[in-house]
């Protein structure tokens, strides 16, 4: 039931997602749960969140059998107001901050908790709008980790790239922050301007860019037909919009009797799982399992590919990178391991888990915890490993620089020899 519950409600991460556009307006990332930075950090694959608020016990003191364990922390709420010099101490922001380092000590990146500010941030959904520098990212050891840049956003146009690590915003070193309490830092009214000192690999010293926000409109599916007779579908994220996007442009392409057709996950931080399920239906067919959810407790669910694909025999070729994450690493896998198409790119990302935000009650904040790990079909968990390339071509430097797209061009050729 509760895997049901996750695929109908998930919103990575995320990376949180996390999911989409961490920086954008909070965390869009997460989406879970399947897989986000937070575009799921936070990224995102697929995370969602309950419906419903946490309600506590009713007796808030300290449970008789958790008293002992939690002697120091009561003394060291004591001492604080007791010998603090800057008094009166803010209560509140000692019980969020002690939420925090619980989950924290977890040592998963990829679970969290938001202040109710920061869940404020954080509500703007995978709806196709968001408002910031557009940017899955995610916790990366000290510093924050760029997942991948949103096609068309601030954060593109800039030269951001995924990889990059940011280590200052506006000047201030962020080693150690808190995942929102950099958002918030990023985050801001479109038209101002962020500056950030990103290290890169290959950059014998740090860059600094200055990127001005804007109110990111996320276009979901773009497509087209190319030469030789190849359809191509580029999808962006896994959105409440994408399914009905992909459905019409898919039957237009379909309409002109392609021989061929690529699918571009490059640059995709994740999404909803049900719109996973959507997706890789139309390339895979009926009653195949996408993924595999395993819990905590050792249970096993499998979420099966729907009917009414329309593109389920046509010869296929996907295209990944690193900033393929989450539900792209879900249905670039179930792809690879049915053997149904070619997989052309780069290692994507390598989120394996799924997270639920939980909303506590009193309207204090959000509790995004990791419930499950998913694998592929064949049981490969690919966490912090990511997919491996069939074909592996590399984009360099030098070929953007030149607007050269040479894991496109390997498409093609695989997909007529020409």
């Amino acid at each position: 039931m509760l895997g049901k519950i996750i695929r109908w409600t998930l919103g990575c991460m995320l990376i949180a997602m996390l999911a989409i556009g961490l920086f954008a307006s909070g965390f869009a990332v997460g989406h879970v749960t399947a897989g986000g930075g937070s575009q799921l950090s936070a990224l995102p694959l697929i995370s969602g969140k309950t419906n419903t608020t946490v309600t506590p016990p009713p007796d808030t003191g300290t449970p008789p059998d958790l008293q002992t364990l939690f002697a120091p922390f009561w003394e060291a709420w004591t001492l604080v107001h007791k010998n603090y010099y800057s008094q009166p101490v803010d209560d509140q922001a000692l019980v969020y901050g002690a939420i925090k380092g619980m989950i924290q000590a977890l040592g998963d990146k990829h679970s969290g908790y938001m202040t109710p500010a920061e869940s404020k941030i954080n509500s703007t959904s995978l709806s196709g709008e968001l408002e910031g520098i557009g940017a899955t990212v995610e916790i990366s050891g000290k510093y924050l980790k760029i997942i991948s840049p949103i096609p068309n956003s601030p954060a593109e146009k800039a030269g951001i790239l995924p990889g990059d690590t940011v280590t200052k915003v506006n000047g201030e070193d962020i080693a150690g922050q808190d995942l929102y309490t950099i958002i918030s830092k990023v985050r801001g009214p479109a038209g101002t301007k962020v500056k950030l000192l990103i290290v890169r690999d290959g950059e014998s010293a740090p860059l600094e860019f200055e990127v001005t926000r804007a109110r990111v409109i996320i276009t979901s599916v773009e497509s087209k037909m190319l030469p030789n007779d190849i359809a191509y579908v580029k999808v962006n994220e896994f959105g409440a919009k994408t399914s009905g996007e992909l459905q019409i442009q898919l039957k237009a392409l379909m309409a002109q009797k392609p021989k061929g057709i690529i699918l571009d996950l490059r640059n995709n931080g994740g999404g909803y799982v049900n719109t996973a399920v959507d997706v890789a239906s139309h390339f895979i067919g009926r009653g195949k399992v996408l993924l595999i959810e395993r819990f905590g407790d050792g249970r096993e669910q499998k979420v099966l590919t729907q009917g009414g694909g329309l593109a389920t025999d046509l010869p296929l070729v996907v295209l990944i990178n690193q900033g393929s994450a989450s539900a792209s690493e879900v249905v670039t896998g179930a792809i690879q391991d049915y053997k149904r198409g070619t997989i052309i790119g780069e290692t994507s990302y390598g989120k394996g888990t799924g997270q639920i935000g939980y909303e506590l009650s009193n309207d204090q904040g959000e509790a995004r915890i990791t419930i499950f790990r998913w694998l592929t079909p064949n049981g490969n968990w690919v966490h912090e490993k990511g997919i491996t390339p069939d074909i592996e071509v590399k984009l360099t430097k030098a070929d953007r620089d030149a607007k050269l797209d040479p894991q496109l061009d390997a498409a093609l050729k695989a997909l007529t020899g020409k």
